[in-house]
């Protein structure tokens, strides 16, 4: 997994997961529960701190499904609470020490970052200035944390490279995650906190979030209603399966860059940022084929389905841009990876726990 040939050249410090306590923000959300799982799993005596707070952003019922998978387990720990809560956060850096932190804790959505702006200043910049003085407060090994492909906001130039400038976010979401890579860089500067930001592409699969689009398309077709596909089906996202985004997280959790001081006699920043997405991006009216294809398969939908007067192309939604896809090229030199699931295998996964799930 580890692939040590690259360690000079990139100056990474390894990080032994065996016998480690790992503390995961948002650990009932999609992400955060697959890694869990995983990690729990295949990892040796792994000792796994979980924080969320199960608001009702999205169906709880999903939240609930996705701890149960993990309750069984003696290493698993779970605590209610809200990120932030500055008492709370400390309180777990203070009672289990964790040696490794993976921020999966947001408020996710573009859109609802227009019409709920406070819920993004809460979690994502407040809590995660919490977990930062946690790391500072109880020194950690290596700082993993979530920021999105949203950062690039309208940039022209595809594929978006962790190379392009940045400053021009187009949601409020977008705003506070290029702020947490900045306030991660200015820790990773001043309290030589090694820390790893990954900027996810359109992540899908089983018990995912419903507010993105494959699961509200399913619903709404399931329902009789129109789905609307915007810029009239001109949009390409990069969509990247949960197993594949859970296990670049997990190499790159094992590779924390290395803290090592400058001529200045302070702290280089042991700091990274690094895209996570399937460097292919998908036509949106593709996706929506395969995904019906799928859905009849599955058994959701009939198969005399009628698609296409359940099918609306409209224009462009605020904040949202036509094309994303990521440049993975470092990812894949660093650590060997690079995300391997189809369209249709990914969908087609999501089609059957979807029929299981809802029946």
């Amino acid at each position: 997994m580890w692939n040590n040939s690259k360690k000079e050249e990139i100056d990474m410090q390894k990080v032994e997961l065996n016998c480690k306590t790992v503390f995961i923000t948002g650990v009932a959300g999609f992400i955060g529960s697959n890694l869990a799982q995983r990690l729990l799993k295949e990892i040796k005596d792994i000792k796994i701190v979980g924080l969320d707070n199960m608001n009702d952003y999205y169906d709880v019922r999903l939240k609930e499904y996705r701890l149960e998978k993990l309750s069984d387990n003696k290493n698993f720990f779970f605590v209610k609470g809200n990120l932030a809560d500055k008492d709370t956060v400390n309180s777990i850096f203070e009672d289990y020490k964790p040696q490794i932190v993976v921020n999966l804790g947001a408020q996710a959505g573009v859109r609802y970052s227009i019409t709920n702006p406070d819920a993004y200043i809460e979690a994502n910049l407040i809590g995660f200035y919490n977990i930062l003085e946690g790391c500072r407060n109880y020194p950690v090994e290596h700082l993993v944390y979530a920021s999105s492909s949203s950062v690039y906001g309208s940039n022209k130039k595809v594929p978006y490279s962790t190379d392009d400038k940045v400053d021009n976010p187009v949601s409020l979401y977008a705003a506070t995650k290029k702020s947490n890579e900045l306030m991660a860089h200015a820790y990773s500067k001043l309290y030589n906190i090694p820390s790893t930001g990954l900027r996810f592409f359109t992540v899908y699969g089983p018990a995912g979030r419903p507010d993105m689009a494959y699961f509200g398309f399913t619903n709404k077709l399931l329902q009789g209603e129109t789905i609307k596909i915007f810029n009239y089906g001109k949009c390409k996202r990069d969509f990247t399966y949960i197993d594949d985004i859970v296990e670049g997280v997990v190499r790159v959790m094992q590779g924390a860059p290395e803290r090592k001081n400058g001529e200045d006699g302070l702290p280089i920043p042991p700091y990274a940022v690094y895209n996570i997405g399937n460097n292919h991006p998908e036509n949106l009216l593709d996706f929506v084929e395969i995904l019906q294809e799928e859905l009849i398969r599955a058994k959701v939908l009939p198969e005399d389905y009628d698609f296409e007067a359940h099918k609306e192309l409209v224009p462009m939604q605020p904040g949202d841009v036509p094309v994303t896809y990521a440049d993975t090229q470092a990812l894949e030199e660093n650590y060997g990876f690079k995300p391997a699931t189809s369209l249709r295998e990914g969908l087609r996964k999501f089609a059957e726990w979807y029929k299981e799930f809802y029946k």
